[in-house]
């Protein structure tokens, strides 16, 4: 989901001074086993606590967040604070119901009796959260994990500083410091802290870190949730609204300046649309960042200078070809780490921009012949995290859904079905493990135990 979060930064290298993680975690599990975080009364109160951090302390994160990636104030809100609000305000309205006891049929050979099925909280939990969005994804999984009745030790990205600092500082303030802390630092923090046992991890990122976290888990058999990325496609087919869709598109593309872990990676343009396509696209961007967009305060930076290179490296600096040909976008500044919104065209599926994950603002245009081609390409790869189709045909939309297999699958609208929390989000293969949002939280966080009651008469 994000690239290189505890990887970035040489071993032992610590970016702040934080408490010892083995203190941090004994405190909790001390906290934890006092049954303070049990009833329903305290998960409410953390949640609201929570809330009235991320509305009082408004300024202090839309400034945290336009340090460390040059968020706009309107994208920060929308996608970190108002995205978390959103969650929180679904998990407090629904909770109490998620939490009761569902009964479950016996059988007769065992009658009389009774049987249900009851949520317990796990202890104690990791979250690990990455840079892209620092604030929405260390917050979100904390939320499940205090709905879940959870204490919880949150690692934010050392490469998101600001954020890091921000919640280090506010969230002890605002939240029960006997179950919740912040370990704050780079690989010697996070290796400590995974030397540790806790009941689950919860991990942002990539997927060679990903093993590194599954890995430490194994050794106290610690449950743990990846998620991860991937290259997410977008198929067009012929016969749809291409100015429309190139609008959809760019919005959800170019979002965070591409760090978006379901953000579309590329384009497979079916049949003749590759052409026009190209064309809507460049309209497009116009419209959404206007004729420079490194003067829209909404167009955000890339996160440092090791992730700029890594993306100018693969436009190639303009060669044609086997990179692809510039459609519109490739100014780039590594001084203020601005790259343009960017379309390549004629890419080959052999080109490096084809075999990475670009996360990152560029957007590569593949043509394919039909409907056939296209899933067999999307079928010969990794399963993505999300797949995006624009059809208008109900017959394709089935085939996508029965012969694809992705995180998830979404018709018409890229990105947006994160904000829905009654659908679970999570990846599958390369793209993550488990699941979350909602009462999908709820049974990442919790122990679903079964319980049977027969009486001795």
């Amino acid at each position: 989901m994000a690239h290189a979060l505890v990887a970035a930064v040489p071993a032992g290298a610590s970016t702040a001074s934080s408490p010892d993680p083995a203190a941090v975690v004994a405190r909790l599990k001390a906290g934890f086993s006092t049954g303070r975080t049990k009833p329903l009364a305290w998960r409410l109160d953390q949640l609201h606590a929570l809330r009235t951090l991320l509305t009082e302390q408004t300024d202090v994160l839309l400034a945290a967040l336009r340090s460390d990636l040059g968020k706009g104030p309107q994208e920060a809100y929308r996608t970190e604070i108002g995205f978390t609000l959103n969650e929180l305000d679904h998990t407090v309205a629904h909770l109490a119901e998620w939490l009761e006891p569902r009964p479950a049929a016996v059988p007769d050979a065992f009658q009389p009796a009774e049987a249900r099925v009851v949520r317990d909280p796990l202890g104690v939990v990791l979250v690990i959260a990455p840079w892209n969005y620092p604030l929405q994804l260390a917050l979100t999984p904390l939320v499940g994990a205090l709905a879940a009745g959870n204490a919880a030790v949150v690692k934010p990205s050392e490469l998101a500083p600001a954020t890091s600092a921000a919640l280090a500082r506010l969230l002890p303030r605002y939240l029960d410091p006997q179950a919740v802390a912040v370990v704050e630092g780079a690989v010697a923090e996070t290796t400590a802290l995974l030397e540790q046992r806790f009941d689950h991890i919860f991990y942002t990122g990539n997927g060679t870190v990903g093993r590194i976290v599954m890995a430490a888990a194994a050794r106290n058999l610690t449950p743990v949730t990846l998620e991860l990325g991937g290259k997410s496609p977008v198929l067009v087919e012929p016969g749809v609204d291409l100015a429309a869709t190139a609008r959809r598109i760019v919005r959800g593309k170019f979002l965070n300046a591409g760090q978006t872990c379901v953000a579309p990676d590329y384009v497979l343009a079916i049949g003749d649309t590759a052409a026009a396509l190209e064309e809507h696209l460049v309209t497009a961007v116009r419209e959404a960042y206007g004729e420079d967009p490194s003067a829209d305060e909404e167009y955000g930076r890339i996160v440092n200078e090791r992730h700029f290179d890594r993306l100018i490296g693969l436009l190639g600096e303009g060669r044609v070809g086997h990179v692809g040909r510039v459609v519109t976008g490739g100014v780039h500044d590594r001084t203020n780490r601005y790259l343009a919104p960017t379309v390549l065209a004629d890419v080959s599926p052999e080109a490096p921009v084809m075999r990475e994950e670009i996360f990152g603002p560029i957007l590569p245009v593949v043509g394919v012949p039909d409907l056939d081609s296209a899933i067999a390409f999307v079928n010969e790869r990794d399963k993505p995290l999300a797949l995006y189709a624009f059809t208008d045909s109900p017959q394709t939309k089935q085939r996508l859904t029965e012969e694809t297999s992705s995180g998830a699958l979404a018709f018409g609208l890229p990105v947006s079905h994160l904000a829905i929390p009654d659908l679970p989000f999570g990846g599958v293969g390369e793209s993550g493990m488990g699941r979350y949002h909602g009462a999908y939280s709820i049974d990442t966080f919790s122990h679903t135990k079964a319980v049977l009651d027969k009486p001795l008469i």
